[in-house]
């Protein structure tokens, strides 16, 4: 029977001593009623939340998950590293096979750094396109995630308008829309931010136009700017390379996190020789920065990123997902919009205006073991089988009926009132 009385007094608790009991992404504050907060255990494709509730995990803890939580190989090293050296005065020599290692897989690297979180990496790109010639202008797509500092992030509280001073913004995949923003900038042209697809929240997902991509380092390379690509999400869920050089397009910068410790804390920003220069200009820095644990596992991580064969498993699962789902959504009279790569799935439901459907379906999913999420794209692991995508639609199907049986009766999370048309 499902239970989840520890979790709502662990979320009393924690409302005493924490704002708004929990903040950013890790919140449930826009979940469907009653998903858990807080978890005790994490192995493979599954989490166990406080109250012994077992999940197939469709979030994979926002992305880091690519291979399976506590996957063995990895787990090994960071346990071998953890005996040697850690966090210290200066880094390991695992900083620099790590660089090499990055420089080796992704086409348009020349040379690496590392931080922490995808927030880091995308401000380090921020600061070295405005350093590159000294201009402020950075382009970036409506509604389009890039971290959360006061610049990008998604929520107004604590931000000025000095903040974004220097930004334009343009419609993702709109070659005109982009030219245009360009214009605007004239000659104070940094930077172009590109997200590899469109993974907004609360919205359908779309692969990037190549004529879009293609424009974007064309008018880059016009202007003496540069184009990142924020690859902090998709990278590694796409391709085995930068994310936009499945469509034959570079950039000049790209950032990377989530994926690349399987886990563990650290991410990167990668770069041509282009922008070297402005690179070594900047001052970034960080206690945890050089730590040699996640270095270690990213290494790990980036060996089976190379040697196995992740990526057309996930692609695998991914497609079955998406298909058992629009089967069960037709069989019972449901129509799923089900957008972006299959590696990253969307699910959104067509004539459901205020998420009523989406809220009530991933409520009766999550009773019956199968954690997704009604507004966010959602991540494939290396760890998922065949076995897991049977229990899910089973799960799901059921999820199918309950909400068919109880439409009428359906509502949101209370939290939703103007996120959705903000």
């Amino acid at each position: 029977m499902w239970d989840n009385s520890k979790d709502r007094a662990l979320r009393e608790r924690a409302a005493e001593v924490i704002p708004g009991g929990m903040y950013g992404h890790q919140s449930t504050a826009l979940m469907p009623e009653d998903f858990p907060q807080f978890f005790t255990r994490a192995e493979g494709t599954r989490i166990t939340d406080v109250d012994g509730n077992e999940y197939i995990d469709y979030m994979c803890g926002y992305g880091p998950n690519l291979l399976g939580y506590g996957h063995p190989d990895i787990a090994r090293v960071v346990s071998e590293q953890q005996t040697r050296i850690d966090t210290a005065t200066g880094p390991s020599p695992l900083i620099v096979d790590l660089a090499e290692a990055m420089v080796g897989m992704v086409s348009h690297a020349d040379w690496a750094m590392f931080c922490k979180n995808g927030a880091d990496a995308t401000m380090m790109a921020l600061m070295i396109a405005r350093a590159y010639r000294g201009k402020r202008k950075v382009l970036l797509a409506k509604n389009a995630y890039h971290g959360s500092m006061p610049w990008n992030t998604p929520r107004p509280g604590g931000v000025v308008a000095e903040d974004r001073a220097h930004f334009i913004y343009f419609d993702y995949n709109d070659p005109q829309a982009l030219t245009d923003a360009v214009k605007e900038a004239g000659d104070d042209l940094a930077g172009i931010f590109a997200a590899p697809f469109r993974h907004d929240t609360f919205a359908d997902q779309s692969l990037p136009d190549a004529e879009y991509a293609r424009t974007a380092r064309r008018l880059a390379d016009e202007h003496d700017a540069l184009l990142v690509v924020d690859d902090v999400r998709a990278g590694f869920r796409l391709a085995r390379d930068c994310s936009w050089e499945t469509i034959g397009v570079r950039p000049d910068l790209s950032a990377w996190g989530k994926v690349l410790g399987n886990g563990q804390p650290i991410s990167a920003l990668l770069g041509n020789d282009r922008a070297r220069e402005a690179a070594k200009s900047i001052f970034v820095t960080g206690s945890y920065w050089f730590s040699a644990v996640p270095m270690a596992a990213a290494l790990e991580t980036l060996r089976l990123v190379r040697e196995s064969d992740y990526l057309e498993h996930m692609t695998q699962i991914g497609e079955a997902l998406r298909n058992g789902l629009d089967e069960q959504a037709a069989a019972t009279g449901f129509a799923l919009r089900q957008t972006g790569p299959v590696t990253l799935p969307m699910i959104l439901f067509e004539d459901d205006p205020d998420f009523s459907l989406g809220y009530g379906f991933c409520r009766a999913a999550m009773k019956r073991g199968v954690y997704m999420s009604p507004y966010h794209n959602m991540f494939i692991n290396a760890a998922m089988t065949r076995k897991d995508i049977a229990t899910t639609l089973e799960a799901t199907g059921a999820a199918f009926e309950d909400i068919k049986q109880s439409r009428a009766s359906l509502k949101p999370s209370a939290a939703l009132a103007g996120v959705i048309d903000a």
